[in-house]
């Protein structure tokens, strides 16, 4: 039987008490965190964490970062910070050496998941902060279960309660999309990577 992640988030959410505890969201774009934040912004007192080394080029990398203020200002909600990690693609290069030919969504993409979650979950134990999660399970794209095996090993190696989520379900993805057209947000058409550029944008 399948897990249903996003009803264990369901689950964890019921569970919380008044005050809002401390999130660190990895955010990949700003269209995949617009449905993301609309969900959880009432529960949490959200930071969002831009770890994204993979993506390609840097100029894209800037582009989606920018979007991300786009986001908050047009959302309304300001309040939500934003943790700008380094952009090393020396690091992410070297962690998927010889999966490069690899299909999207095969192993090199699990390395990817682990190296930027992995970060996520080191500056959660760092900052104090409650739970980490990632945006990454909005997408159609994303294997939601591998996403949170991943996470669910961090959070036992660092001590941080991984929030559990499969954010495409209640049509997560479709939300996504038309908030991404209300605030003019841009959408890319690839996941971030060159080898997801090559072949998914031809």
């Amino acid at each position: 039987m399948k897990t249903d992640y996003n009803r264990k988030m369901e689950e964890q959410i019921s569970l919380l008490r008044e005050t809002k505890p401390r999130l660190l969201l990895q955010v990949c774009c700003a269209p995949c965190a617009s449905a993301v934040l609309e969900r959880l912004y009432p529960h949490f007192n959200i930071t969002l964490y831009y770890y994204n080394p993979n993506t390609h080029p840097f100029e894209e990398y800037e582009k989606r970062r920018g979007e991300l203020g786009k986001l908050l200002s047009r959302s309304g909600m300001t309040d939500i910070q934003v943790i700008n990690g380094s952009y090393d693609d020396k690091l992410y290069f070297e962690r998927v050496r010889g999966l490069e030919k690899e299909p999207e969504g095969g192993s090199r993409c699990s390395v990817c998941f682990d190296l930027r979650l992995s970060e996520t979950a080191r500056l959660a134990l760092e900052e104090k902060f409650d739970f980490f999660s990632t945006t990454l399970t909005v997408s159609p794209h994303k294997n939601a279960a591998l996403i949170n095996t991943i996470g669910e090993k961090l959070s036992e190696d660092y001590g941080v309660c991984w929030l559990y989520s499969d954010f495409k379900k209640k049509n997560g993805y479709l939300r996504s999309i038309e908030l991404s057209r209300q605030y003019e947000l841009y959408r890319q058409c690839y996941c971030g990577c060159v080898f997801s550029l090559n072949s998914t944008c031809q």
